[in-house]
């Protein structure tokens, strides 16, 4: 099985607050959103990453 650290991909410690894990998910969601990186498929897919993890 393939375990993954949402922790990490979040950027935030396994103690963070529900505050703290929605902070960094609006942050990284705003930066790798498909309608700001248009085309990038790189940033499409850390963005389904970071939203499978929050």
């Amino acid at each position: 099985m393939n375990f993954r650290n949402y922790y990490s991909i979040l950027g935030v410690d396994r103690n963070a607050s529900q505050k703290e894990i929605k902070k960094a998910y609006r942050k990284l969601a705003t930066q790798y959103h498909p309608d700001k990186t248009k085309g990038d498929a790189a940033s499409e897919e850390k963005f389904k990453e970071v939203s499978e993890a929050y």
